[in-house]
């Protein structure tokens, strides 16, 4: 049994409770009887190569929170010079992320992202923005938040994908938002926080296009 949840600060933050009722800290032991995996959280770092197979082996889902004002890789993208030059993105459905991103849904597979955007956009987030068009067509489920409602949400501020709700991968990147390194956890307690955060994130997120004709409105 754990014990009450009495910090003001953290009751605040809760929803759907009446007057009267109880929160209980659950023990982490307790989460190991039908949480992924480790009990302790046994972080490690990937190799890029290990994380490309993520894509091509996981079951069931994959999704991706994305909290960056803009991606260090995305700069030298051909797709993304185009959108500087025209405004407009070049998708090229035949790369090899296209390609498995077409198969792997079309196995019946779900992937999606929330993209993170302020307010107003970055060019790097208008260009993926842009860009949302393509990974639609491989089979993705995009969608938008402001960065004004995720702070409300208490999303926070790592990126990160987690697949079939087992394992999560976070991606820590430098100043420059060139990406450092990818580390991997599948600790069951840890996999249910981000897996709280993915539904937030979802719940009050928007359709890329209805997120675009959101951004013309307020033009």
């Amino acid at each position: 049994m754990g014990r009450p949840l009495t910090n003001p600060a953290d009751l605040k933050r809760l929803q759907h409770f009446s007057d009267g009722d109880v929160v209980m800290i659950v023990p982490r032991e307790l989460l190991i009887t039908w949480g992924p995996k480790e009990m302790d959280r046994v972080p490690y770092l990937i190799e890029p190569a290990e994380f490309g197979e993520l894509f091509r082996n996981f079951e069931h889902s994959a999704w991706r929170l994305e909290t960056r004002r803009g991606y260090a890789s995305d700069l030298e993208d051909d797709s993304y010079i185009a959108f500087k030059a025209t405004g407009s993105a070049t998708w090229d459905l035949g790369s090899p992320w296209s390609v498995n991103m077409r198969a792997q849904t079309a196995q019946g597979k779900t992937v999606g992202r929330v993209r993170i955007v302020d307010d107003p956009p970055t060019t790097g987030q208008l260009f993926l923005l842009d860009y949302a068009q393509c990974n639609a067509a491989t089979g993705e489920d995009i969608r938008n938040l402001w960065r004004a409602d995720a702070e409300r949400l208490h999303l926070g501020d790592e990126d990160f994908w987690i697949f079939d709700s087992r394992l999560v991968a976070v991606l820590h990147f430098d100043d420059n938002d060139v990406l450092l390194n990818i580390e991997l956890t599948t600790e069951p307690a840890e996999v249910v926080r981000y897996s709280v955060l993915r539904d937030a994130a979802m719940h009050h997120a928007v359709a890329f296009e209805q997120f675009a004709a959101q951004l013309i409105a307020k033009q």
